[in-house]
């Protein structure tokens, strides 16, 4: 599959227009960041993270395995939420991807997946979440050739998929985050049907 840059282009206005967690999700890549960097941040900022993983689905996810998910990292202490989290902040400030996953993980009901959740709205410049939709697209558009794990996303498939993301930037010239409505509104368009 391929999009030329005006097909691209449209994924992101029709994201912003249609996509019904939009403005909030905006307001978050723009105040987030600064936010776990000054840690300046209470527990619902980072329960809104998990929150939004699941619910961006608008109901296609399990609601029982989602409700199972947030009230697990509800219940986390924010002690240990702010301490992982500014670890994790601090992992993404030396670069250190792995290490970013490894804290994150760490907390309850945080999988691989929702950890790449928090990466996107520690560092949008640098990270964008992963799931199955995110893949079937990034794979449908680039040189990603494995198909997304049955099993459970391990660091290094991740490293796969953001690189292939970042390509897609190079080549579309648009941010990560931009990348992001396109990649969802693609699948939204050319494989929800399927």
């Amino acid at each position: 599959m391929d999009l030329t840059q005006a097909d691209f282009d449209r994924y992101i206005e029709e994201y912003r227009e249609m996509e019904p967690l939009y403005a909030v999700e905006q307001q978050s890549i723009e105040t987030t960041p600064d936010a776990f960097k000054n840690d300046d941040f209470g527990p619902r900022d980072a329960e809104w993270i998990v929150r939004w993983y699941f619910r961006r689905y608008l109901g296609a996810y399990p609601h029982r395995d989602r409700r199972k998910a947030e009230e697990a990292f509800a219940e986390t202490g924010f002690r240990t939420m702010r301490t992982t989290i500014l670890d994790a902040v601090d992992a993404v400030a030396a670069e250190n991807t792995a290490s970013a996953i490894e804290h994150l993980t760490g907390l309850p009901a945080v999988d691989m997946e929702i950890a790449t959740a928090f990466l996107q709205f520690i560092s949008p410049e640098e990270y964008v979440v992963v799931g199955d939709r995110e893949w079937t697209v990034v794979a449908a558009l680039t040189e990603l050739s494995d198909p997304y794990p049955d099993e459970e996303l391990d660091a290094a498939a991740y490293a796969d998929y953001l690189a292939a993301v970042r390509s897609l930037a190079d080549r579309y010239d648009r941010s990560l985050w931009e990348c992001y409505m396109a990649i969802w509104r693609c699948w939204v368009d050319r494989f929800e049907a399927e």
